[in-house]
């Protein structure tokens, strides 16, 4: 099965620049060393409505999986749990191994407000968290929410990918190079790339004309050096002058 793989960032600091995410980077490496597509990143304000949404949207998708990062907490704008039970369908419940861990941590400090981070959506299951023990949880082995913390969140990222992703990446075998013209010399070649080929193109301007990289990417090395070999020809028969890159 080829999963999906997706970035729910929360905060409204994100957006006015009062801090900076350190998300997308971190999943971005991550799940390209795995071999694991990564097909999409929202920054989002805390918005409940807007939440909700995004979560539907993304658990719209066929094999789509979420990992979303804040609003958790026990402040009055996480909303995240409430959104995320509201967009899968699920009733917010007190969660009793989330309860105990909380009164644990915080004995009679977990009441009145802390002990609302353990009203979680049904069915949902909790991950560990190394830092502070405050859990975070997951449902369907799909959809994960996390704390906004990188220090927290990323340990978890790392122990969802080893325990429920494991064997699911790919070797992606890549080739490229820059060629001395418009990225527009090859679009009758694009379009006749086969679906198991990934190419991308990413044109460049100087001052003294266009420049352009492309990208072909397959987990069939043969298929990808197939195509790649077929720009490589279609330059040399047009006398462009062109740059091999070592990915």
């Amino acid at each position: 099965m080829e999963y999906k793989f997706f970035a729910l960032i929360i905060g409204s600091e994100i957006l006015n620049g009062r801090r900076e995410d350190k998300h997308f980077t971190f999943l971005r490496d991550i799940l390209k060393k795995r071999g694991l597509e990564f097909s999409g990143s929202f920054v989002i304000k805390d918005d409940p409505k807007l939440i909700e949404d995004t979560i539907s949207f993304i658990a719209s998708m066929k094999n789509s999986i979420l990992f979303s990062f804040g609003g958790i907490g026990s402040t009055p704008d996480d909303y995240t749990r409430e959104a995320a039970a509201k967009a899968l369908k699920k009733k917010l419940v007190m969660h009793e191994e989330a309860k105990k861990i909380i009164i644990q941590k915080h004995g009679q400090n977990a009441y009145p407000h802390r002990i609302n981070m353990a009203l979680l959506p049904k069915g949902s299951e909790l991950l560990p968290n190394p830092v502070n023990k405050m859990p975070g949880f997951f449902l369907e082995k799909r959809f994960f929410f996390m704390p906004g913390f990188p220090q927290m969140s990323h340990p978890m990222v790392e122990y969802i990918l080893d325990n429920f992703f494991k064997d699911a990446g790919k070797k992606e075998y890549r080739y490229s190079f820059k060629a001395l013209c418009s990225e527009t010399n090859f679009i009758d070649l694009m379009k006749e790339t086969p679906k198991e080929v990934e190419v991308s193109s990413l044109p460049q301007l100087y001052s003294d004309g266009p420049r352009t990289i492309i990208s072909i990417a397959s987990s069939n090395q043969e298929l990808a050096k197939k195509e790649f070999e077929k720009y490589l020809k279609y330059m040399d028969e047009k006398k462009i002058f062109y740059s091999i890159i070592k990915d």
